[in-house]
């Protein structure tokens, strides 16, 4: 059987050599820094040439993030010997989805935030009606670059398909869906509400990104799977955490608003040191799914003790 650096060579098999070369593992911190300005630079070339309000708003909006999620589609297409050009296109899709989500995630009618990453929201610097036109432009935006990652037709379209899915009912949206109807709810979200609750507002879209390169192979990606479920449970519990004790001026938005809110999470139901652990547990769990690739995948290993160390 084919090893999946094999299956990516064989995909590619016909494209220009340059778009396959760079296969070296990074450190994480270069790693991280590489897919974010890989991402934007996607971004960016299909906003080019656009001026006014919405399109100088998506720029705004796309400026400044860590990447983390086009970090997990370049690493595991890596992992399945896929580089270059042939998938940045996806990577940058999942950075414009995300930002998409999180201009509407700050308007008044959801969380009603005045800071993102230490600067005024979008519909605080412009006004609502651009905020939302551009996270629908990012929106589309993240549909056009998905469609032009480079592998056989039939795995692009699944990428559309599975994209479509984690960001709709199914996924993020069902889970906004979901925490705004906490809110106002007569009992407060069990433990286990929470964990279906994240697994699609925060989970959904990191699993997704996490799938790119098995799925740009067709390889099932049992593992990688595993390792994002996780992954994406520990992120969610470590905001939990810094929604509590973390440092507003480093996080760039406010803290404290889930216990003002009298909102249940991780921390309300675990406590902080129970949630500490649990985001350990989870963290350790998604290593060890991956050690069916060995030392290749030790980028993806400190991508994931950096989601519960982060400060922001």
């Amino acid at each position: 059987m084919a090893t999946g650096t094999q299956q990516g060579r064989n995909l590619l098999k016909g494209f220009e050599v340059s778009e396959i070369v760079d296969l070296k593992r990074y450190p994480f911190s270069v790693a991280l820094k590489n897919a974010q300005e890989a991402a934007n630079d996607q971004i960016n070339h299909l906003i080019n040439g656009r001026t006014g309000p919405v399109s100088d708003a998506m720029r705004y909006a796309t400026t400044g993030g860590k990447g983390l999620r086009a970090f997990l589609v370049l690493e595991t297409a890596r992992l399945h010997g896929i580089s270059g050009s042939a998938v940045l296109p996806a990577a940058g899709a999942i950075e414009a989805l995300h930002s998409y989500s999180l201009i509407h995630d700050d308007l008044p009618c959801m969380d009603d935030d005045d800071l993102r990453r230490g600067q005024p929201t979008v519909h605080r610097k412009w006004d609502e009606a651009t905020a939302v036109l551009a996270g629908d432009a990012l929106q589309s935006i993240a549909f056009q670059l998905v469609s032009m990652t480079r592998c056989a037709p039939e795995h692009t379209l699944i990428l559309v398909q599975s994209l479509a899915t984690a960001a709709g009912v199914q996924g993020m949206v069902g889970g906004q869906a979901m925490d705004i109807a906490a809110e106002t709810a007569a009992e407060p979200l069990s433990l286990e509400e929470i964990t279906v609750l994240q697994k699609g507002k925060t989970g959904a879209l990191i699993e997704w990104s996490a799938m790119v390169g098995p799925r740009m192979v067709g390889d099932p990606g049992h593992k990688l799977r595993i390792y994002a479920e996780n992954l994406g449970l520990a992120f969610q519990i470590a905001d939990d955490i810094l929604d509590v004790e973390g440092d507003a001026a480093i996080i760039g938005k406010a803290t404290g608003k889930d216990a003002h809110a009298g909102k249940a999470t991780f921390v309300s139901h675990l406590g902080l040191d129970g949630a500490k652990r649990r985001a350990h547990d989870l963290v350790q769990s998604a290593c060890d799914a991956l050690s069916v690739y060995g030392e290749d995948a030790e980028t993806l290993r400190e991508a994931a003790a950096f989601v519960i160390a982060r400060q922001s």
